[in-house]
């Protein structure tokens, strides 16, 4: 399986994005830069998000509301991690109080 490469540098998606404002094509990039051109494209839509434009009939997320949801996802995990073990520990003190060892009610 071949490694993947690297994340390409902040600045260097910046400057992708900003010949494409210039009037570049993604797939002239691309073929320059040897970038695939799905990714120029991807981060020109990410600025736009970030800038609060997003592109037409694309619904992107900005970078903001990307962290921000990966920081409730990651609530809702332990939130539900809580309860679990919450309801566990209910069960088994409910189990607990039920009977003695000789099989009577406890009070």
């Amino acid at each position: 399986m071949p490694t993947p490469k690297p994340p390409y540098p902040a600045e260097f998606r910046r400057q992708m994005v900003e010949l494409v404002h210039a009037g570049r094509k993604p797939t002239q990039l691309a073929r320059e830069f040897k970038v695939a051109a799905q990714s120029i494209s991807t981060w020109v839509a990410q600025a736009a998000a970030n800038s609060g434009k997003p592109p037409r009939g694309k619904d992107v997320l900005s970078s903001a509301e990307r962290e921000e949801l990966a920081r409730l996802r990651r609530e809702n995990r332990q939130l539900k991690m809580e309860r679990d073990i919450l309801a566990k520990a209910t069960a088994w003190f409910a189990g607990k109080g039920e009977k003695t060892s000789n099989g009577s009610l406890s009070s």
